[in-house]
């Protein structure tokens, strides 16, 4: 009965186990080439691992749906009022836990259609790249590890100071939001830096709330950028 896994399909249209395992594994290689474009590409200033994780797994999952589903359209019914039930009861907030669900439902209907090779090989695929990204962290980017915010109520021609302050500290900086208010003329800023020395961070803090003009000092850090 074993043997029946590993041969192919049990189904009216048996699929060879070598198909199937290049098409997971095809999808696989395309979800990190997207994954590794993202966290390239990626400048705003929400930043989300479990995201980056889910362009991973996605592509490999919706691989292994077509092939449960192979033209069957009574399966494709089933699979659309399951994920109704999913989507109406649950209200899940981290993409990560949406391909859990997916690869949950897939599996099982792999599994009730006579598809034994396909739940086999997705199985197995599936929890090897969800441990992969687990033990690497894959998705983690270490561009900034601090984000700085203050008001100054000053001009901001007469921020050089400020400026060189940050840039003696920092590797890299970058100011991620500027806002002017009508009342007066000061502005709340927001940088994001790359410290030289991540221990110094509330020194620079300390620093930066001496200068006159400067008020409302916060340092925070971001390791990793995981969800900022």
């Amino acid at each position: 009965m074993l043997e029946s896994l590993f041969i192919g399909d049990q189904t009216n249209e048996p699929v060879r186990m070598a198909a199937v395992l290049l098409g997971l594994l095809l999808s696989f290689g395309c979800g990190q080439v997207l994954a590794w474009t993202y966290m390239a590409t990626h400048s705003g200033l929400s930043y989300s691992r479990s995201y980056v994780n889910a362009l991973v797994l996605m592509p490999v999952l919706v691989g292994m749906v077509m092939m449960v589903l192979s033209n069957n359209l009574i399966t494709a019914f089933g699979l659309m009022a399951l994920f109704a039930i999913v989507r109406f009861r649950n209200i899940l907030r981290d993409t990560l836990d949406t391909c859990y669900i997916l690869a949950g439902i897939t599996l099982g209907m792999a599994c009730g259609t006579g598809r034994y090779s396909t739940a086999v090989a997705g199985l197995l695929l599936i929890c090897g790249i969800l441990l992969y990204l687990s033990y690497t962290s894959f998705g983690s980017r270490q561009r900034y590890d601090m984000i700085l915010n203050f008001h100054w109520e000053r001009s901001v021609d007469e921020m050089k100071d400020v400026l060189q302050l940050m840039k003696s500290y920092s590797f890299r900086s970058v100011c991620a939001s500027q806002r002017s208010h009508d009342e007066d003329m000061g502005v709340d800023l927001s940088y994001r830096l790359l410290l030289r020395d991540p221990d110094r961070m509330n020194e620079l803090v300390r620093k930066i709330r001496e200068y006159d003009g400067a008020s409302r000092v916060t340092g925070l850090s971001a390791d990793a950028e995981s969800e900022l």
